[in-house]
């Protein structure tokens, strides 16, 4: 159910529609997940590999809420052209510093879209023999999907709208907002 802006961000109503997400509710959301990654990984040591950089935010509250010990990597990806990142087609930016042979990988994800991306970079990881690998997204986009992406933690289903905060964005701004709301469409311009 949506719900109005916090009186403190009220100088965006011109750009946000909606709240989606208060901030109550995904910090909530975020601590229950964090409860299960720890029940499921205790004593494994995981490694949580992040996209760069929308997953910075849900990263840093995620590693938070776990109550195991865990290591923490990033990777970036840059696509080549609009059509290739339509059709999954990346470059790794920045690769892993850390080796995955033998560890318990947990991909941390802000968003899955339409999975292609993230289908390319699970199946890269792959092939590095981690012992495990499994996806935590925060946000899940099910109406753009066209790779089936098998994903053990979730924590939101999005509608089909466009939405920024909590590290979505739109030209590199809102990424800072702690709810996600969804973006007027003059603010797309």
């Amino acid at each position: 159910m949506a719900q109005k802006l916090p009186e403190a961000y009220a100088w965006l109503s011109d750009d946000i529609k909606d709240v989606l997400f208060s901030a109550d509710a995904i910090q909530q959301r975020v601590n229950e997940l964090g409860a299960a990654i720890s029940r499921d990984y205790a004593g494994r040591n995981p490694l949580l590999v992040g996209v760069l950089k929308g997953v910075v935010f849900f990263m840093a509250d995620l590693l938070r809420a776990i109550s195991v010990p865990v290591e923490v990597d990033f990777i970036a990806v840059s696509s080549y052209t609009p059509e290739a990142r339509a059709q999954g087609i990346v470059k790794l930016a920045k690769d892993l510093e850390t080796p995955l042979a033998g560890r318990h990988v947990l991909f941390v994800e802000d968003v899955i879209d339409t999975g292609l991306t993230l289908s390319y970079l699970l199946r890269n990881l792959r092939a590095r023999q981690p012992a495990s690998l499994e996806v935590c997204a925060l946000f899940d986009k099910p109406a753009h999907r066209l790779i089936n992406i098998p994903v053990k933690y979730k924590g939101f289903d999005l509608p089909d709208h466009f939405v920024v905060g909590y590290g979505l964005d739109y030209q590199e701004r809102y990424r800072n907002l702690p709810f996600v709301g969804v973006l007027r469409a003059q603010a797309l311009t």
